[in-house]
């Protein structure tokens, strides 16, 4: 134990660089791992996180990013942080069901798909349960703040148009997580592959619709090889997270604590701002043929809608049962949850979001 406690020092000595030999230290760099390139609305957001935290402490603290998985992958990542291998990084429930089984809440198709209300909801479960900080402690990390993917919609190739859930039936067809698992259980032929994969499964048959993001779409040029896209505005995945080494974190003062918790709040805002933003443009061009084919985008009712998440139910009672036999109280997580998500979207509803209140 005193071995490990002395590793565990020496990787938080690490972090801090010293001006010249004698001074006291001038800056601690947090070497931060991150999956994706350096580009998009989610990178932006990271490079917002940096930049204000540089910022607001003065030039304190500050983040060496390492982009495009060139110091942990993704499935790496949770084990490179708690390891001391990274100091933080971003990371996905669906690398980690076991470890990170706390974050899969986010993963379960709710109806507010809004990306501010999920992170939002997200943030302050996330920060005030006592059961999940501890979930997350248990694997030596903290939870910082959260992303999300966006609303989950599908895209389709020529001769295929999805208008109700009956549609998918027969259909080769690429989705992830309970999505799925709903998906196969309405009779869709579910293939596997990641989802750099999905241009090239679409342009050659493997599958005919995928299940994607709307700023996705953009970046990777699927339009290219679609004629349709149904707007489901399926949940979306929330259980995506930047964490940070318990030691790390357990060796800064509460002020420094508290001001990298506030800026990775106010991140919430300026990621949701942005993919709005960009999600809202994507529908606009999508049938124009400006991001390449003219493609149709069609918008589900509320009626279909619903059907969706009538399916989810026994996702949901499984994660309850699957949270109680951790040691959780399953239910009363899941209430929470559902509680802060009608929080969140009755704030929306009422005020819009904070951006829009100038």
């Amino acid at each position: 134990m005193f071995v490990n406690k002395m590793l565990k020092s020496f990787a938080f000595g690490s972090l801090l660089s010293l001006a010249t030999a004698g001074q006291a230290v001038a800056e601690m760099s947090f070497r931060y791992a991150e999956a994706t390139p350096n580009r998009g609305s989610r990178a932006e957001a990271l490079q917002y996180f940096a930049d204000q935290l540089k910022e607001t402490s003065g030039g304190d603290m500050s983040l060496d990013i390492h982009w495009g998985g060139a110091l942990l992958k993704y499935s790496a990542i949770l084990g490179g942080v708690s390891a001391g291998t990274a100091d933080m990084g971003t990371v996905l429930a669906a690398y980690a069901p076991q470890k990170m089984r706390a974050l899969s809440v986010g993963d379960i198709p709710v109806p507010e798909s809004d990306p501010w209300v999920g992170m939002r909801a997200m943030y302050e479960l996330m920060t005030t349960n006592q059961q999940l900080q501890q979930a997350f402690s248990d694997n030596d990390v903290v939870y910082i703040t959260n992303y999300t993917t966006t609303p989950m919609q599908f895209e389709c190739t020529e001769g295929v148009r999805l208008e109700s859930l009956e549609d998918f039936e027969g259909e080769r067809v690429r989705a992830s997580a309970i999505y799925a698992k709903i998906l196969d259980d309405v009779g869709a032929n579910l293939v596997n592959f990641t989802y750099s994969e999905v241009y090239q499964a679409l342009d050659t048959g493997l599958v005919s619709c995928s299940g994607g993001y709307l700023y996705a779409m953009k970046a990777f040029k699927t339009p290219e090889v679609t004629s349709s896209v149904a707007l489901m505005n399926w949940g979306q995945i929330s259980g995506f997270a930047m964490v940070m080494n318990k030691w790390t974190w357990d060796d800064l003062s509460a002020d420094q604590q508290s001001m990298i918790r506030q800026v990775g709040s106010n991140m919430i805002d300026f990621y949701a701002q942005a993919v709005i933003s960009e999600s809202q443009e994507v529908i606009e061009k999508l049938p124009t043929g400006e991001l390449g084919n003219k493609v149709e985008v069609i918008e589900w009712s509320d009626e279909e809608r619903a059907k969706l998440f009538d399916q989810s139910d026994k996702h949901i009672q499984a994660w309850i049962e699957d949270m109680n036999k951790a040691g959780f109280d399953g239910q009363a997580i899941w209430d929470e949850y559902q509680g802060l998500l009608e929080k969140y979207q009755t704030r929306v509803n009422e005020e819009g979001y904070p951006w829009q209140k100038g």
